[in-house]
């Protein structure tokens, strides 16, 4: 049989050949989700991770050097890994067996030279499970007592922690750096001299039988000594499962562990390590242990923000109020920097020579493009408000109301906070989903996160509310385009969990697991790390116009160019005649090869099955644009209407929309059109790295190929409803 070496342990002999081969050392951050873990290695590395207040921000390993000034220099010669959040090394999710691979160098994770555990000390007993686990297996490791701040009226002393485990231990405020600098010198000294701490628990004779077992079914790969080997037994019971996904587990170790877990070994083991803790926690504080920390302000405001129906009020007039501050707060930097584009295109049609380089300059680039950037204002804006309400902890209390929703439709509640990262971009969302134990929650989750409304359908929303939807007050108060914005949204978590409710009970069944969710103190929210995350998302929005919306507006603005009309012969009527029919011709012109174009034809032949959204051409020209990215969208229109006008001035494109006449001389685009394309754009699936990423996530094409198939059918679907049903009552 086959067994896996990763487990093996590494002589010191071949550690120390490593290191003459002068290999950069590895440091590893692990502990519990929410204790800080991502803010210390900002603090230790100089680095800008994303800081949530709740489990799953990070899901995939972050690395960084350790930074080097003034006596650390050697310092910056120390590689750091930040690894995803774990509550124990049981790993039965992807998240649990990133950590679990990255702090003991299992697979293709290279084995590190030291662990930090991050411990929150305001949370002692629960963290320092992990500590005994890691113990257990020999990890060279040292205690971050984080959070000290939070119980400065009795807090834990690192010497009792020092003593109890046998390996160092330090205070510290990772928020405001507090003992970062002596973290950093233990660090250094430790990967000199790698502590390996030790501890006696006195697990029941009953169990040693039982853990002899499977320390005999463990590959000979994996056996070093007696105690090591009965650890390794221990964390095979604790870990796995009938349902688990551990990689590194063989068929004969696998069945063994099933067959004893019959017993509830499992559960001995995990319940004797707590009553250790429990025992000698009044030795670790300088008073006696205290109770666990009540946030009387947390509770006071949790008994408002988490009532079933006061709670979900609140949240949805915070939503009302975010989204109205999107419109009202961004107009003035949308209106610079459409005069911005606009002088910019201006001086370049005066500047260049008229030609081929001229029209792909003025068209294709700061026409497509800037079209797209006009809405950064707001982009910007909405990472703002997420930022403070993950940094203050008001997210996981979301997460917590949704729950009640999700558990009857069948979704883990967990789900919930990748959902909420789908807000941002379905990418990193469905990343997210790593989080999640079961394979079929995930894969549940990863099929519905796209028709949440991420940042790419905010420049779309926007361009088709602010043309095409009166602006005004509903019921005297109530701003119509802020709410309108306010429901795509709602609509959008509502078809979510619909769809999920649908496809959880059909094509991806299985039983309903609890939600097992930290709610963190609130806390002031960083402004910093807030503007942090702003400035990163914003590169982020800018490079993809700059890159992925550039090629694709230039590839359509040559579909939209050409095959090139040619040039009429010279006319023989009276010079004023002409003079006044000019402009007239010169319209009719570019409107007639706008439609020859080779986007034109591609356009028609797609308009009659578009004509019942009411739609037409150019907006389906838009759509297949949008298929690339959803901004391209507003890119391919800003072409649409750019080359298919001949004025001089550049009028934004949001008017040129509102001011487009049919042949009647009435308004081609009504309010009705804008609800019908808004509710095409909530639900169709519009982005080829979404798509990617799943196939990455799910190793088959079934499972992207099945989404794009069944949320353009639904797109279709609403929009067709929207727009007939509303041309029947006379909308």
């Amino acid at each position: 049989m086959q067994t896996d070496t990763s487990l093996s342990a590494a002589p010191e002999s071949a550690r120390a050949v490593r290191l003459e081969l002068d290999e950069t050392p590895l440091v590893v951050l692990v502990g519990n989700p929410n204790v800080g873990k991502t803010t210390l290695f900002n603090q230790l590395t100089g680095q800008n991770a994303r800081v949530g207040n709740y489990s799953g921000i990070t899901v995939e390993c972050r690395s960084g050097h350790l930074r080097g000034r003034g006596k650390h220099s050697s310092a910056g010669k120390v590689e750091l890994l930040d690894v995803p959040g774990t509550y124990s090394l049981s790993s039965r999710s992807a998240e649990e067996q990133l950590a679990l691979n990255a702090a003991l160098g299992l697979g293709e994770s290279r084995k590190p030279d030291l662990c930090v555990v991050v411990v929150d000390a305001g949370q002692l007993i629960r963290n320092l499970y992990l500590v005994v686990q890691l113990v257990e297996l020999g990890v060279p490791l040292l205690i971050a007592l984080n959070m000290i701040d939070e119980v400065a009226d009795n807090p834990p002393h690192p010497e009792a922690l020092t003593r109890l485990f046998g390996v160092p231990c330090v205070a510290l405020d990772a928020r405001r750096g507090r003992g970062v600098s002596e973290l950093t010198d233990v660090i250094l000294s430790s990967l000199a001299h790698p502590p390996r701490g030790e501890v006696r628990i006195p697990y029941p004779d009953t169990l040693r039988p039982e853990v002899d077992r499977i320390v005999d079914a463990l590959p000979s790969s994996w056996r070093l000594d007696v105690e090591r080997d009965r650890a390794l037994a221990r964390w095979a019971l604790t870990s796995v499962a009938p349902d688990d996904e551990l990689e590194h587990v063989t068929a004969e170790l696998r069945a063994s562990c099933l067959e004893v877990l019959e017993r509830d070994v499992d559960e001995a083991i995990i319940t004797t390590r707590y009553a250790f803790l429990d025992a000698h926690a009044p030795s670790l504080y300088a008073r006696e242990a205290p109770p666990p920390r009540k946030r009387p302000f947390s509770e006071r405001l949790d008994r408002l923000l988490l009532h079933p129906l006061l709670g979900f009020a609140l949240f949805i007039a915070l939503m009302c109020l975010i989204f109205q501050a999107l419109f009202s707060w961004s107009e003035p930097a949308i209106g610079v920097i459409e005069d911005a584009v606009a002088f910019l295109q201006n001086t370049a049609v005066n500047t260049l020579p008229q030609g081929l380089l001229r029209d792909v300059v003025v068209e294709g680039v700061l026409g497509g493009v800037g079209n797209v950037i006009v809405f950064l204002p707001q982009i910007l804006l909405l990472f703002f408000f997420i930022g403070l309400l993950e940094d203050s902890g008001y997210m996981a209390r979301v997460a917590y109301l949704m729950d009640r929703i999700m558990r009857s439709l069948g979704l883990h509640g967990r789900a919930f906070v990748p959902m909420l990262s789908g807000f941002a971009c379905a990418v990193p969302a469905i990343l997210a989903t790593r989080t999640m134990e079961r394979k079929r929650d995930r894969l549940l989750t990863m099929l519905v996160i796209p028709l949440m409304t991420c940042s790419a359908r905010l420049p779309v929303y926007t361009l088709i509310i602010a043309a095409l939807i009166p602006s005004g007050l509903l019921f005297g108060w109530l701003p119509v385009q802020g709410l309108l914005m306010v429901a795509m949204y709602v609509f959008a978590i509502a078809l979510t969990l619909l769809s999920a409710a649908v496809l959880g009970r059909t094509l991806v069944r299985g039983r309903r697991v609890p939600l097992i969710l930290e709610l963190p103190p609130y806390r002031l929210p960083s402004l910093r790390t807030t503007l942090r995350m702003m400035k990163e998302r914003s590169w982020v929005f800018l490079r993809e116009a700059g890159t992925v919306i550039l090629v694709c507006t230039i590839v359509l603005w040559a579909l939209l160019s050409f095959p090139r009309a040619p040039q009429p012969a010279e006319a023989t009527a009276p010079r004023a005649t002409a003079a006044q029919q000019a402009p007239k011709d010169d319209n009719l012109a570019a409107q007639k090869a706008l439609e020859n174009s080779y986007a034109g034809r591609l356009g028609k032949a797609i308009e009659p099955a578009l004509a019942p959204l009411g739609f037409d051409w150019k907006i389906g020209v838009g759509i297949i644009g949008a298929f690339a990215a959803r901004e391209v969208f507003v890119s391919t229109l800003g072409l649409v209407y750019g080359i298919g006008e001949v004025d001089d001035e550049a009028i934004p494109l949001r008017d040129r929309l509102r001011d487009e006449k049919t042949a009647e001389g009435r308004p081609k685009y009504s309010a009705l059109t804008g609800l019908s394309l808004l509710v095409f754009f909530a639900l169709a699936c519009q982005c080829m790295s979404t798509l990617a990423v799943v196939r990455r996530e799910t190793h088959t094409w079934r499972w992207p190929l099945f989404m794009f198939a069944y949320m353009t059918g639904l797109a279709w679907l609403a929009s067709f409803l929207v727009y007939q049903l509303g041309s029947w009552l006379g909308a």
